[in-house]
């Protein structure tokens, strides 16, 4: 329903979760990140400067286009305040324009695109989660310090499989790796026999898994069926989420390596928060949604710190407060836009290592921050040249 946005700031604040609540990636965003948006306003306070602070939420189903016409009916008509989560990088990116147009704030959680924080970057966007690289560089690296130095990678066809398949090639052949070929797959797939093909005849130690939520999922089974893992090759899951860990099962799932910013039951303030979020979605929170989470908290911190909604001063202020979260890990946010934060590389726990449900994952170590992200002096976002 429209509403008269000409009020400013005496109009409530409204967060606009734009998300996949239908496609392969619902279970890892969705729903979850519109209550994990919920927590970050119940524990903020529920109101801003005596105003009430909403929620709206909309399905963008993976198109590029109708998350654009989304997002600029929401700034335009609705009086949409800052969107969050939009887990497709080529809906990102297009999100991204029209916030830039708009002179509106877009946290990013779902997407995976350096993209957003490179040539596309905006003074009104935080890439707060993870990027293709960072998670590239603490799974491929991994696995080829392990041994594992030839690879074949099968990643879906849009943006966010291009960017994932290159970092993942420049990470192993970065540390001396090779690869011996890739191949792309259409989104939502339920056939991956021809590209497993492909891979067992390449002859690689490794197949890389660069796509996301059930074409993981998917994928990852199939390639068991076809005896990839039996047949001597390993699987490398560049994405690889606690919903899908829970969606393959442990016992399929077991030795995975994955990079991750957040573990549910790393800490004890995680473990509690995430309980909260057990309760109410019979699921622990991912790292996407745990993103949502803390993106939206923050930003409503800068917002309280400036009694301000103009997007260059709340974001201004996201830079300078520090950020405080259960999820996030000497986190800050650059000039570039993207949050630098310490990322888990973990390993997914035998079935017989799990102490309670939803304990899939043992921490390998820390990897600092600024291990996960190419320096500014190598960054193609404009801002920097202002």
């Amino acid at each position: 329903m429209a509403r008269d946005v000409a009020t400013g700031q005496d109009r409530p604040l409204t967060i606009g979760v734009l998300t996949d609540l239908s496609g392969v990636t619902a279970d890892a965003t969705g729903q979850g990140s519109i209550e994990a948006a919920r927590l970050a306003v119940e524990d903020f306070g529920g109101t801003i400067d005596g105003r009430p602070i909403e929620i709206i939420s909309a399905d963008h189903q993976h198109k590029t286009d109708l998350g654009a016409a989304i997002a600029r009916e929401w700034y335009d008509r609705d009086g949409v305040d800052v969107i969050v989560d939009v887990p497709n990088s080529s809906v990102a990116l297009a999100v991204q324009d029209i916030a830039r147009e708009k002179h509106k704030v877009v946290l990013f959680s779902g997407a995976g695109t350096p993209a957003l924080t490179g040539k596309a970057c905006s003074p009104y966007s935080v890439h707060w989660t993870y990027d293709t690289y960072a998670v590239s560089k603490g799974t491929a690296g991994a696995v080829v310090e392990a041994g594992g130095d030839s690879w074949f990678i099968i990643a879906s066809d849009y943006a966010f499989g291009h960017q994932l398949a290159r970092d993942a090639t420049e990470v192993v052949t970065a540390q001396g790796g090779t690869v011996t070929g890739s191949v792309l797959h259409p989104l939502n797939t339920p056939d991956f026999s021809s590209f497993i093909l492909q891979a067992q005849s390449s002859g690689a130690k490794i197949v890389g898994i660069a796509n996301a939520g059930g074409d993981t999922i998917n994928l990852i089974k199939q390639a068991r069926e076809f005896g990839v893992v039996a047949g001597g090759q390993k699987l490398a899951a560049l994405l690889f989420l606690l919903s899908d860990i829970h969606g393959l099962g442990p016992d399929v799932a077991q030795g995975t390596y994955l990079t991750t910013p957040s573990i549910w039951n790393a800490d004890p303030r995680a473990r509690t928060l995430s309980m909260r979020y057990f309760e109410r979605m019979k699921a622990m929170p991912g790292m996407l949604q745990a993103g949502v989470y803390g993106a939206v908290l923050h930003y409503l911190r800068a917002v309280a710190d400036t009694s301000s909604r103009d997007a260059g001063e709340v974001v201004a202020a996201m830079r300078r407060l520090p950020i405080d979260d259960p999820y996030s890990m000497n986190a800050r946010l650059r000039a570039d836009g993207r949050v630098v934060r310490d990322m888990y590389l973990a390993q997914v726990k035998a079935p017989s290592e799990q102490t309670e449900p939803w304990d899939y994952l043992n921490i390998v170590s820390v990897i600092p921050g600024e291990d996960l992200v190419w320096p500014l002096s190598a960054s193609t976002c404009p801002l920097l040249a202002q």
